[in-house]
């Protein structure tokens, strides 16, 4: 059920200041915290459903002399003064004092959203969103800390942040910047997570909270695989469609850190930022750090609603490309009908059979460029990031004017050109290895250890940063290049001190920024291994992410409908790959690899035609044709989640377009029950009082659809169906 208070019939404002207590209001959400009158520490009072005052509660401790503050919800705890929980802050003082006494100073109201400097963050108008500026002060180091609240009222998101400036006259480092802290009432909760590994990200994993501490993170430079830099608490009863659900999104890429403890007086405390063990960031004086910008969102129509409040958010006031509402093309990829072997003639080749198909853009992945060292396999050539001339004696920009001039079939469009690259990774046989060996991330004379027979390039270094750029600059500057798939395909082990992980996230940052604005008509695509960097910072800069390496249609439902647990499904690259598959090796049909596939806002294909059934070719246009209507849709409506794959052999999901008008029923069947009736599939989110045609045919109500439901029959394994509904 949806709360919303309203007061004189007027919505609060978003931004309420009343002396020292602070009150932060969307739409269905409550965020009030005020200033301890005797200690000048912040106070939460309430984060979640709306309400109009502070809610009265028991403020005294139970625990003695031990328990001075484990009974108070802190706002942002620091560390040493009885608070025995684990601290937001820690920073460690010239002297070697790890004790911090930040107390409230000021506060300021800002309309609008200032940016955060060299970092990705949300932004909006000032009738979007607001901000509250609350400054804290150590009196005794002379550190202060500003907490930057961003509330987004529409989308019920709060937004934080946290500044930190030394103003002492020594140097001091910071070793520990959570961006969000919160502390939560005695209650029960649960936590929601998406784990997994290369080939099976985004599981959804969802487990109860005890006492002590417990959470995750990432080691591994960059956010992951392993673990996605978010969580949702819920209560043990909320669902997809009812309950309260809080979630929490890091706006980064790097290493993080998400830690829930209940403490033993039943609180509990949440707390996301940056990777204390990657950090020890030293400030000297009138120096300052950043810390990368939370989104918390909170939903009392559980989880599905959360869900749906990320994707509307990030669509529209984190993404930066100009493509984040447009339709995308379908494309062919060349990796995996091809690998490391072609040249010219057979990547021609492949563009007309792509173009024959439909396919609006073909993309040359892997394996055009090197020189000296050619990139033939993936032992040589990254690094050199100029065009091979024994596979292409005439350059790329010949080979892309020829491709660019194909007509795609059923279409009056000509075919545009894609190229892989993956600049951040260099091989030791290249030429910039033998030139620049100081320019890979090393430490001192330990060993650097190759993973994918390549290693990491340090863009820490500014002269990194800028060969980067001026490498895929040359590129696309002179090759008619209409999109790029940027890859990363290892994690960062050896760095020279701790402080270099964040570095190096913010030289990658700037080289984002610098070639995303300099070439605004290229479509971005980010990539790592698959999803070992689908985060929320790379979505400023990259509307779309290559969502796993694993294209096997039954592994990637549970992938998709994982990640879009917070993020849009608009951002997720999702390709049809020739079967047996190359990671599981399983056989499904081809329009159930089409059907999940067209669930991704970047539908396309990763197969060699030739080497297709015929029936299979043959089903490949309309199959593209029916991709291209529904995409709009895709990229620019709201998911709902009727079934979850993990808990049904029938998930399901229904998309509805941004004015109501259209919606996308996707419908599977895993395995085939013999002599057994169909379930019943309830839509949601419709209109109830609104008819809508299913299929061009029948007509039914949007109640009947939602509380009666449709049923379908379902034949073999991996049986799949989509029913397109319209409003009459």
């Amino acid at each position: 059920m949806t709360r919303t208070v309203i007061t004189n019939g007027v919505k609060p404002d978003p931004i309420v200041v009343d002396g020292t207590s602070f009150a932060l209001n969307g739409r269905n959400v409550s965020y009030r915290f005020h200033v301890d009158e005797q200690t000048g520490d912040l106070i939460l009072n309430h984060f979640g459903g709306p309400v109009t005052e502070d809610p009265a509660e028991i403020t005294g401790s139970n625990g003695g002399g031990w328990s001075t503050q484990l009974h108070i919800r802190r706002e942002f705890p620091d560390l040493g003064r009885g608070d025995f929980r684990s601290p937001a802050v820690s920073i460690k003082h010239s002297r070697g004092y790890t004790l911090s006494d930040l107390k409230y100073k000021s506060h300021t109201v800002v309309s609008g959203k200032p940016d955060l400097p060299s970092l990705p963050s949300t932004f909006g108008r000032d009738d979007e969103v607001s901000t509250l500026l609350i400054h804290l002060w150590d009196n005794t180091s002379s550190v202060a800390a500003d907490l930057s609240y961003s509330i987004f009222p529409q989308h019920d998101a709060i937004v934080r942040s946290v500044k930190i400036t030394n103003k002492g006259s020594s140097a001091i480092s910071v070793e520990k910047l959570s961006s969000f802290s919160v502390d939560f009432p005695h209650e029960d909760y649960e936590m929601l997570q998406l784990q997994g590994e290369w080939t099976r990200e985004c599981t959804r994993t969802r487990r109860k909270i005890d006492y002590g501490l417990q959470g995750f993170g990432s080691n591994t430079g960059y956010s992951s695989h392993y673990h996605n830099p978010f969580l949702s608490l819920v209560s043990p009863t909320t669902t997809e469609t009812q309950g309260d659900a809080w979630g929490f999104s890091l706006v980064y890429t790097g290493s993080f850190q998400i830690e829930v403890e209940k403490s033993p007086q039943g609180l509990m405390r949440t707390l996301i930022g940056m990777n204390p063990c990657q950090l020890s960031w030293r400030l000297k004086p009138g120096d300052s750090l950043v810390s990368p910008e939370c989104v918390s969102v909170f939903s009392g129509a559980g989880i599905g609603d959360m869900s749906r409040k990320f994707h509307r958010l990030y669509r529209q006031n984190l993404i930066k490309s100009k493509f984040v509402n447009e339709p995308r093309p379908a494309l062919l990829n060349s990796w995996e009908g091809l690998y490391f072997n072609f040249d010219e003639n057979t990547i021609y080749k492949l563009a007309q059979e792509s173009a024959k198909l439909g396919v609006k853009l073909f993309v040359l992945d892997d394996g055009w460029f090197g020189d000296k060292h050619p990139r033939v396999n993936d032992h040589a050539g990254l690094g050199d990031w100029v065009v091979n001339p024994k596979r292409f004696p005439n350059g790329l920009k010949p080979l892309a004017e020829k491709v660019t001039k194909l007509q795609a079939a059923n279409s009056d469009e000509t075919l545009k050109f894609g190229l892989w690259f993956e600049p951040e990774m260099i091989n030791k046989n290249s030429t910039l290895y033998e030139e620049h060996p100081e320019w890979v991330l090393h430490a001192g004379e330990y060993p650097r250890s190759e993973c994918r027979q390549q290693l990491v390039l340090d863009a820490a270094l500014p002269e990194v940063q800028e060969f980067i750029i001026n490498s895929v600059a040359n590129i696309l500057e002179t090759v008619p290049v209409s999109y790029v798939k940027w890859d990363n395909n290892r994690g960062i082990h050896e760095s020279p001190t701790p402080d270099n992980y964040h570095a190096y996230m913010l030289g990658m940052y700037h080289v984002f920024e610098e070639l995303t604005s300099r070439f605004p008509d290229v479509l971005w695509e980010g990539c790592a291994s698959g999803g070992g960097r689908f985060d929320a910072g790379i979505l400023q800069y990259f509307p779309q992410v290559w969502t796993s390496d694993n294209t096997d249609a039954l592994d990637r439902i549970h992938i998709q409908f994982g990640t879009s647990l917070v993020y849009p499904p608009s951002s997720m690259g999702a390709h049809v790959s020739a079967v047996p598959n190359d990671v599981t090796g399983r056989t499904t049909p081809i329009r159930f690899r089409a059907h999940v596939a067209m669930m991704g806002g970047s539908f396309g294909l990763e197969l060699d035609p030739d080497h297709m059934p015929d029936k299979d070719k043959a089903a490949i246009p309309e199959l593209i044709a029916l991709a291209e209507q529904i995409n709009p849709i895709i990229i620019r409506g709201d998911m709902w989640r009727l079934n979850l794959p993990e808990s049904s052999n029938y998930p399901a999901a229904l998309f509805i377009s941004e004015d109501g008008n259209q919606a996308v029923l996707f419908a599977f069947q895993i395995r085939a029950t013999t002599v057994h009736n169909y379930p019943l599939l309830r839509l949601q989110g419709l209109d109830p009082i609104a008819n809508y045609t299913i299929d061009g045919e029948r007509t039914l109500s949007g109640a009947t659809l939602m509380n009666g439901g449709l049923q379908y029959r379902f034949g073999t394994d991996y049986d799949s169906k989509v029913v397109m509904l319209k409003k009459v």
